[in-house]
């Protein structure tokens, strides 16, 4: 088994719900991934939520003005994650990006596997600070839906050209430890 601890970014409603201005069309196809993950560390797993900010401010102010029925709290049914995560920790954070010192705090030196939506938006901007931070980070390609499916391999093949700082790698090989 891969060392390290996998972070299920952003598993929520807001994202898994088809008609949902932020859905992710394949999520219903990588969310058995993400559980066979899941399931495979336990004790090493972090959920992230994205949430909305209770006030906007800069560049976030237009962002919501394109996307009010997000202006939601934390607690609201949208931001709600699709699985129990029982005793993991979860991050909430009104940002793209969840890499900080509360997630670097939870993961250590690594190494940090990345799984959850969207593969273009919340997975990247966590992968790519993460790793600018000397984390090996493991992006799990086939647990991570994308807002499109050329999105989904755009971001992919950025964060390809970070290796070795960022690897892809896939949930069979997760498993069987490669």
């Amino acid at each position: 088994m891969t060392d390290g601890v996998l972070v299920v970014v952003d598993v929520q409603h807001v994202f898994a719900d088809a008609g949902s201005p932020w859905g992710a069309p394949r999520f219903a196809e990588v969310h058995p991934a993400i559980r066979r993950l899941t399931a495979a560390f336990p004790g090493r797993v972090v959920h992230t939520r994205f949430v909305a900010p209770a006030e906007p401010t800069g560049a976030w102010v237009p962002y919501y003005e394109q996307f009010p029925f997000a202006l939601q709290p934390p607690d609201a049914a949208l931001y709600a994650l699709v699985d129990d995560p029982g005793g993991a920790p979860v991050l909430d954070a009104p940002t793209f990006g969840k890499w900080g010192p509360e997630l670097a705090a939870l993961v250590g030196d690594g190494p940090v596997l990345l799984a959850g939506v969207s593969t273009d938006c919340c997975v990247l901007s966590t992968a790519l600070p993460a790793a600018d931070a000397g984390v090996p980070v493991q992006v799990v390609t086939d647990a991570c839906a994308g807002a499109s499916d050329a999105d989904h391999g755009r971001a992919l093949a950025a964060m390809a050209l970070y290796a070795p700082l960022i690897t892809l790698t896939t949930t069979d090989a997760v498993l069987a430890g490669r």
